[in-house]
This record gives structure tokens, sequence and C-alpha cells, in this order.
């Protein structure tokens, strides 16, 4: 498969045009990264997205490896002297790694086996006969013949059950018995999941007796199965009809009812073809599985991470806790940390008097607007603490529950050693806290994807993978929003194209030591910030109140003298930009016909005139803002039927997670969320969503409470 072949099939694949694979692998190879590729350089692309163009990285390099794997399967077998012109052909037309690895299966040097043993005692021709033979008498017959004391075959018998071990082994690593066996199984499979100890608790006993379709499974319930066998609490199997499986591999033989072929070929199926099967099975239900669980939780955490920021407000961060206290950090609107304290109003101690003084002082002191508080431990009491407390305040201030997923892992990082080396790690967890509801992404940016609580049985899937993908979604997200080059941590630059950590750590230790960057140019004297990088990473840079009127603009330097052509078309200066006056001027514009006027392309005019139009915006902006609380809600005021509003948490499979202001979050099911059919949850919702939801029922045991997103009525609710 040459590199031609390579771009037709990925194009067939994405239903785009082999051009445009080409450019894209191309300018990848060239050193761009996809951000970069997807925003600025659309002309050579036909305007193909990040998702595109990460689909287009990824399969390219896996038919390379493929290309290589095949070169390497011709080259063993042709040194075997086995290879043919037709097998050599398709080895060559196969587009999956399977199909390679199917085809070379009878030549692989393979251990001992009972087969391998009787090829050495001279049986394959025996064998042969095996497979062509009408009349097992036939095969009989001939059967003393390979008797030999010299070569350890002992009698007719031993030569006839050596001669089936070849067949059934024949059978067994056949690409296109393989081939078949694995479809049927995949087809008509039925997954049996059962329990080692039917009298043990557990967390798995809905799979205590089960059964479904391999390839109706759902994602959550092959991850769950899998987690159940590994604990050692399941025993899974893959049941098939054996009974259209045999004959059908039968019917590929000369005479299918000769006794000895029959005998070998159910033999072979049996002992060797239907467990590799199975295991081939079982993988590529868990890798559609692992899929799935990492789409859903790269999409949430997109979600999660567009949330809106809370700017211009002073924050009160509250980290919940019951023997050790709750720490509390207050942050000024850019985040600087004013103050840490501790208060006891949770048990065992119970101040709450000095709590609320202590908090009261606070509040006033710092001119406090909003307080943030963790949903972990003893947030429900610090919740009705907070309430309490803003009943008793002459002025309005809220509080915000903020969802504190990967706090302490944060605490306990080198980043936030390094960033406050005099703080304990639950303070630092406060000011995290704080800084979440400020500036979702640049704090959250701080934590290992992995940990920000909103995916599914994301420890059950490929590490890698996941890490791959999460950074990626971190990635498009940092470069989407745009970074603010003068407030921006090293952990938020570093997620910047092109930008590594440690020119993220110069750009920081520059802007300490010498002030604030005034234009985007200034960065060309960073360390380590070389001519590519500086092309890579600048348009996703702002500088909001620089020198130059579009360095707050996602319109890369590059294209700052078409911005200079295209005002001169208009009439207007750089100093127009923001103004009604140019608004007006840039909806009126012909898009084709002014790009071929000042020598532009129109997708990238397009996104000029966009830019112009709100020049420093934040894309988050138009977003829900939090729900801000000034009362606690308590389980036992809950209802069925009672309408209330929450904001989404969590989406996977089976439903949604929606935080209503209790400790744990209600679930929403699928089946619950609209009155049409609903493919997935997050057809319908999203992280972050702010949604009506309605009662179905409360369980005060088990603290748990089910929502739907139907309006519901008293009578409706759950039993």
């Amino acid at each position: 498969m040459n590199e031609e072949r390579i771009y037709q099939v990925i194009a067939e694949e994405l239903d785009i045009r082999p051009v445009q694979v080409q450019a894209s692998v191309q300018l990848l190879a060239e050193g761009n990264t996809v951000p970069f590729i997807a925003r600025y350089r659309k002309e050579r692309t036909g305007e193909l997205d990040e998702e595109q163009l990460r689909a287009i990285e990824e399969r390219y390099r896996y038919l390379q490896q493929l290309q290589q794997r095949k070169e390497e399967v011709i080259r063993l077998i042709e040194e075997q002297g086995k290879l043919t012109e037709e097998l050599r052909s398709r080895i060559e037309e196969a587009v999956k790694l399977q199909e390679v690895e199917d085809l070379y299966r009878p030549y692989r040097p393979k251990r001992k086996t009972r087969a391998s043993v009787a090829r050495e005692k001279g049986l394959a021709p025996l064998a042969e006969l095996v497979m062509k033979s009408r009349d097992a008498s036939e095969v009989e017959a001939a059967a003393p013949r390979f008797v030999s004391e010299e070569k350890g075959v002992a009698s007719p018998e031993e030569a006839l059950t050596g001669a089936r071990d070849i067949v059934a082994e024949t059978v067994a690593d056949d690409p296109d018995i393989r081939r078949f066996v694995r479809e049927s199984t995949w087809k008509k499979g039925v997954l049996v999941s059962a329990a080692r100890d039917p009298e043990k608790k557990t967390v798995y006993e809905m799979y205590y007796e089960y059964r479904e379709p391999v390839r109706r499974m759902p994602a959550h319930r092959i991850l769950a199965v899998n987690r159940g066998e590994r604990e050692e609490v399941l025993r899974v199997r893959i049941e098939v009809e054996e009974e259209e499986i045999l004959p059908r591999i039968l019917k590929r033989f000369p005479h299918p009812e000769q006794r000895h072929l029959k005998e070998a070929v159910e033999d072979g199926y049996k002992r060797l073809l239907a467990p590799s099967v199975e295991r081939e099975i079982r993988g590529m239900m868990t890798e559609k599985a692992e899929e799935q669980a990492i789409r859903i939780f790269a999409e949430n955490l997109r979600n999660l991470l567009l949330t809106p920021p809370v700017s211009g407000k002073r924050v009160l961060g509250i980290d919940p806790a019951y023997r050790t206290g709750c720490k509390l950090a207050v942050v000024d609107d850019t985040g600087k940390l004013l103050h840490t304290d501790v208060i006891f109003p949770t048990p065992p101690e119970n101040r709450v008097a000095e709590a609320k003084q202590i908090t009261r002082k606070i509040i006033e002191a710092y001119r406090v607007d909003l307080i943030a508080i963790g949903n972990g431990t003893a947030s429900r009491e610090t919740e009705a603490f907070v309430a309490e407390l803003l009943q008793e305040l002459e002025r309005e201030i809220y509080y915000v529950i903020v969802n504190e997923a990967g706090a302490s892992v944060y605490s306990a990082s080198k980043t936030a050693r390094e960033e406050f080396p005099h703080l304990d790690a639950a303070s630092r967890s406060a000011v995290s806290i704080a800084r979440r509801l400020q500036d979702p992404l640049a704090e959250l940016v701080k934590i290992d994807p992995k940990a920000v609580g909103v995916g599914q049985y994301q420890h059950d899937v490929s590490q890698k993978r996941l890490a791959e993908s999460l950074s990626a979604v971190v990635e498009s997200v940092v470069n989407h929003v745009g970074v603010d080059v003068n407030t921006a941590s090293p952990a938020l630059l570093g997620y910047v194209s092109g930008i590594t950590s440690t020119v993220a750590r110069n750009i920081v230790k520059r802007r300490e030591e010498a002030g604030r960057f005034k234009s985007r140019e200034e960065l060309k004297e960073i360390p380590r910030l070389g001519a590519k990088t500086y092309e890579q990473c600048i348009g996703f840079l702002r500088i909001p109140d620089g020198d130059h009127p579009l360095d707050k603009t996602p319109i890369h330097p590059e294209s700052y003298p078409v911005v200079d052509r295209l005002l001169g078309e208009l009439g207007c200066t750089p100093a127009a930009i923001g103004t009604d006056e140019l608004n007006d001027e840039l909806r009126r514009v012909d898009v084709p016909s002014m790009a071929e006027r000042i020598g532009c392309g129109v997708p990238t005019l397009r996104d000029i005139i966009d830019a112009l139009l709100k020049p420093g915006r934040d894309p988050r902006s138009e977003l829900p803002p939090p729900i801000f609380r000034s009362d606690v809600l308590k389980p036992e005021d809950l209802r069925p039927g009672m309408q209330l509003k929450g904001t989404v948490r969590n989406v996977v499979d089976f439903g949604a997670f929606v935080d209503i202001g209790l400790k744990n979050d209600g679930l929403v099911h699928i089946s619950r969320m609209s009155e049409k059919y609903v493919h997935h949850p997050l057809d319908v919702v999203s992280v972050g969503d702010i949604v009506d939801v309605w009662v179905c029922g409360v369980d005060l045991e088990r603290d748990r409470v089910s929502l739907s997103m139907v309006p519901v009525s008293p009578e409706e609710g759950d039993d």
C-alpha cells in the first residue's frame, strides 16, 4: 500500500477528498500542531476540523504500521520458501492488521504442539488424505504405512490420532475459516456471566446470572463484567451455536461426512479455534467499550473545561472536613491568594458560633462576593452552616457548590507546592476550589485530566490511550478559548499549541522579571521560543491591553497585513476595531469578492471578520453561568413531582448525574431524559448544562435521588 493508496483509504473512511488527507499529512510532517492547522491552515486542508485531523493522524500512523507489518510478513514467509503470488496479493490487499496476522498464522513459528509433533513423525501425508478422502476406510487402510518405530509411531491408531491433530491445527489456522468463525461469533454469540459464589453480596449481583448478545452489549456493561471477572467474582464466557458453525466449516472440504475429518474439525474448533476466537472477540468488545468510555470522558472533559468563568468576583473557597476543620481561602478577582484560615463548624467540634464569627470577619474584611464550597466529605454540613450564616448578613451573598474532584490531587502535586510552598495541602485545595469558580479552565489544567471525575470506568481502560485522548481535549479547549499571556500559569501555557513546559516557564519568568507583555512581538525574545514555536503558538496567546489592537484577538500576526488591507477597503483604521461603525461595515462584506480583492482565502477572511466583530471575546461567556444558591436543600425536603434547577455534573452511557444542591448528585436515567427515544445521553445534555428536573423518588437510606427531565406528577413518582 503506497502513500497514494493510504490517502485514498483514509479519504474513503472519513468521507473527505484524498487531497485533503495528503495536505493534512504533509502539514503534520512539517511539525505543525493540530490546533494550528485547524485554525490557520483551512485553505490547505479544505477546512477540516480538529476531530478530522486527529482521525487522519491516527489512521495514517496505523496504516503505516500496517504496511510495515505486511512487508515483514511477506519477507518471513518468503524466507520459508512458501510465498505464492496469490498469498502475496492477499497480504498486500489487507486493510486490517487482523487480516495480515490471520494470513501469517499458518507460517508463524510455533512452540511444540500436538500437530507439530505429528508432522515431525511424518504424518502430514496422512493428514492430507484425511482432508481429501471420501471414505474413512480408505484413511484407515493407509494408516499402517505410517507406523514407524524410528519415528515414534507405534500403531495405526496413533498415526490416525496424529493426522487428525494436523487437520485440527490446519482448520484453526486457516484465515478464511478464522474469519468466518470470528464474524459468526460476533454476530450470534451471547456473553454469559455467572457468580463464582452466588451467596456472596457484591456490586456485581445483576451479572450473577446474565446473558446478552455480544454485539449489542453497551460499553459500561462490558467494562463492568470485565472488572467482575478480574476481581474473581464472575465467570464469563461466550456461548455460540456450534451446530451452525461446524457444518459450515466442514463444507469447505470435499467430503464433509467422512468420519475422521468430522472428528478432526470438531476437535480443531473446540480445542483450538473457539477459545482463540473467544479471546479475540472479548478483546474486540473491550476495545469497543474502551473507545466509548474514552469518548464519553473526553466529551465530558471538554464541556467541563468550557464551564463559564465567574469573573470580577472575590471568592471565599471552603474545603469541608470534619475532624481537621474546614479550610478557608480568599482570592481576589484575579485569583491572587489574600488570606487563609480554618474553622470547625462540623462534628465532632461543632464550634458553630466561633466559625460564624471568623467567617463573617473574613467576608467583611476582604469584601467577599461569592462562596465556593467543595462537594466532598462534610459538604452538606458545611453548606447548611454557610446558608445559615448568609441569612444573618446585611448584604446579599450567594454560595456555589463546586465539584472538587481532583483538588486533593492538585494540592499534593509539585505544581501546587511550587505555587504555595507555605500552605498545607488542605489550604491549597481551598484555593483551588475558589479558583475553579473564577476560571475553571485555568485551574483544571493543573490537574491530571483522569482525576477530574467526569468519566465512567476510566480506571478500566487503556491508560495510555486515555491520557492521549484527554490531553488532546485539554489542548483543543485551551487553544479554542485562547490564553492571556499576562496572567496564565505555566500549566495553562504548557497546553498552548507548540509551547513546551520549558518555554511556558520561561514566559512566566520573563513576565515576573520585566513586567507585563505589551505586544506579541516581545514573545520572540523568550529563550527557546524559536520561529516555528512562535508561528504555532502566537495566534492562541492574547494580550488584552497591548499596544496592537489585534493582539487581543485570535487573528494570527501573519494575517495582520490582510486586516490592514480589509480595513483600507472599508475606509477604517485599527482604532475603529470594536466600534459599531466598523461592525456594521463588516456585516455587509461580501466575503468571496472581498477575499479576492485583498488576496486572502475565504475561510481565513471569514475568521478574521468574526474575530473583529468580537475582539477579546471569551467563547465560554456564551454558556450559562453556575447556579448561585442562598439556602440549603435537604433530601428530606424532596417530594415526587417537585421541580428543581440543577447542573449536569457527569454524563454516562445510562444517564446523567445532576447537582441539585445535595451532597450526592441525582441520577436522570436515559429513559427519563425525553419523551422521544434517546440514543445516548450526550445527544441531550452535556456537562455544565443547567437543566430543569423533576424528582421521581428519594431513597433516604442509600442517600440517592432519582430525577427526570420530563415533568413528573406526585402520583408518577418512584415507589
